[in-house]
C-alpha cells in the first residue's frame, strides 16, 4: 500500500475501535434498561455498528471530507435513565422510528432546526447532565460493593487517563471483558451475530418520554457539536444531507433495536486533524478506514454483548460510568454557564439547576420519564424568569 495512505488508515481504524469500545457498555445498558431482551439488545448493537460503518463510508466518499457517523451515546444514557415505558419494547422501537423521522425533518424543515436551536443550551446540557448522573455514580457504588473486581478497572482507567486518555475507556472495557472471561463457565459467551426484529408500536408515553428527549439530546449533544468540530477544522458539513442520511438510517435500523446514529462529535476531531494526514484533502481516507473497521466489528457485537450480560453485577456498569465522566463534566459545565449574568447570576442558573435535578430524579409522571419533565421544567422557568428580568 502507498505509505501516504498508511497514516489516515491507521487513524481511522483506531478511531473506530475507540468509538465502539469506549461506549459499548453505555449503549448496551441503555437498550437493556429500555426493555430489550439480550437478543434484542445484541441485535441493536450489531445494526448500530454496521450503520455507522455504512453511513461513514458513504458520507466521506460522497463529499471527500472527514465526515464520520457514530451512535448516540447521550441517547443511550437517556434510555438507561428513562427505563421501561408503557407499551414495552415495541413502543420504544416506535419511539426510535419517530426520533429518526424528527432528525430527517430537522434537515428538511428549517423551522424545526430553529426550534432545537431555541432551547437554551444550558438547559439542554443540564438535562443531559441529570440523565448521566445516575450512570456516573455506578462506579462509586460498585467500588464499595465489589472492590476486588472493580478497583483494578478504576485504577487502569485513572492511569491511562493521565498518560493515554484516548485509550482509558476502551482499556477499562477490555479489562472488564477479561475479568468476565476468567470468571465465566466455559465458552457459552461465543455467539454468532444475530438480528432480532420487532414491529414498532406507538404510545404517547414513549413518543413524549423517549422520542422527543432522544431527538433533543442527539441534536444538541452530537449533531450540533459535530458540525462545530468539523467547522473548526475547516470542513463545512452538508447539514441537510447528513441529517437525512442519519435520520433515515435510524428509521431503517429501529426495528432491529438501533436507537440513533448521528454525526460524530468528539471522535470526529481525530480524522479531521493533522494527525490523520498533513494534507487536509486526504483526511477523508481515515473515515473510509473507520467505516470499514466498524463493518468488521459489527459481527463481534453479539459476543461482546453476551460477555457483558455474563458479568458480575456492577462491573460493566462501572465501565459505563467511567466512560461518561468526561461527558458529564462537560454537560455540567455547560449547564452552569451564564451568558448574561445580570441581574443575578444565581437566579440565571435556576432553570438549568431545575432541569438537572428533575432529570436526575428519574421521576415518571403519566408514564413519561424524567428527561422530558426536566427539559419542560427548565424551559418553563427560563421563560418565567426571563420575563421577570425584562420587566425589572
Amino acid at each position: 500500500m502507498d505509505r501516504s495512505w498508511a497514516q489516515p488508515v491507521s487513524v481511522g481504524v483506531v478511531s473506530a475501535v475507540i468509538g465502539v469500545t469506549s461506549s459499548f457498555a453505555v449503549v448496551l445498558a441503555g437498550l437493556t434498561a429500555a426493555g430489550a431482551d439480550p437478543a434484542q439488545a445484541a441485535s441493536g448493537l450489531v445494526v448500530l455498528t454496521a450503520l455507522m460503518g455504512v453511513a461513514t463510508i458513504w458520507l466521506s466518499r460522497r463529499f471527500r471530507r472527514p465526515l464520520m457517523v457514530a451512535w448516540s451515546t447521550p441517547g443511550a444514557a437517556l434510555l438507561a435513565s428513562t427505563g421501561a415505558v408503557a407499551g414495552g419494547w415495541p413502543a420504544v422501537v416506535g419511539a426510535f422510528v419517530v426520533g429518526g423521522l424528527l432528525i430527517v425533518a430537522t434537515g428538511l424543515v428549517r423551522p424545526l432546526g430553529r426550534l432545537v436551536g431555541a432551547i437554551p443550551a444550558p438547559i439542554a446540557q443540564a438535562m443531559l447532565a441529570g440523565v448521566l448522573l445516575p450512570l456516573c455514580l455506578a462506579p462509586v457504588r460498585a467500588l464499595v460493593e465489589r472492590p476486588l473486581l472493580v478497583a483494578p478497572i478504576v485504577v487502569l482507567w485513572v492511569v491511562l487517563s493521565r498518560f493515554a486518555p484516548r485509550w482509558a475507556s476502551p482499556a477499562a472495557f477490555g479489562l472488564a471483558l477479561v475479568i468476565v472471561v476468567v470468571l465465566a463457565d466455559g465458552w457459552s459467551w461465543l455467539r454468532p451475530p444475530e438480528i432480532a426484529l420487532t414491529a414498532p408500536a406507538f404510545s404517547v408515553a414513549a413518543l413524549v418520554g423517549v422520542a422527543l428527549p432522544l431527538w433533543v439530546v442527539t441534536m444538541a449533544s452530537q449533531n450540533v457539536p459535530g458540525v462545530a468540530v468539523l467547522a473548526a477544522a475547516g470542513y463545512p458539513v452538508p447539514w441537510r444531507y447528513a441529517m437525512v442520511l442519519t435520520g433515515a438510517g435510524t428509521v431503517l435500523g429501529a426495528p432491529a433495536g438501533a436507537h440513533a446514529i448521528n454525526l460524530a462529535a468528539i471522535t470526529a476531531a481525530l480524522p479531521a486533524s493533522p494527525e490523520s494526514h498533513p494534507d487536509p484533502a486526504r483526511r477523508w481516507v481515515a473515515c473510509q478506514a473507520n467505516g470499514v473497521a466498524c463493518l468488521l466489528l459489527a459481527p463481534l457485537a453479539t459476543t461482546m454483548a453476551a460477555l457483558v450480560a455474563a458479568a458480575p453485577p456492577g462491573v460493566v456498569e462501572s465501565v459505563a460510568g467511567l466512560a461518561l465522566l468526561g461527558t458529564f463534566g462537560a454537560a455540567l459545565a455547560g449547564a452552569l454557564a451564564v451568558a448574561d449574568p445580570t441581574p443575578d447570576p444565581a437566579v440565571a442558573r435556576v432553570p438549568a439547576a431545575a432541569a438537572f435535578l428533575v432529570s436526575a430524579a428519574g421521576v415518571t409522571l403519566a408514564g413519561i420519564g424524567g428527561a422530558f419533565w426536566g427539559l419542560l421544567a427548565g424551559v418553563a422557568l427560563h421563560l418565567v424568569l426571563r420575563r421577570r428580568r425584562a420587566a425589572a
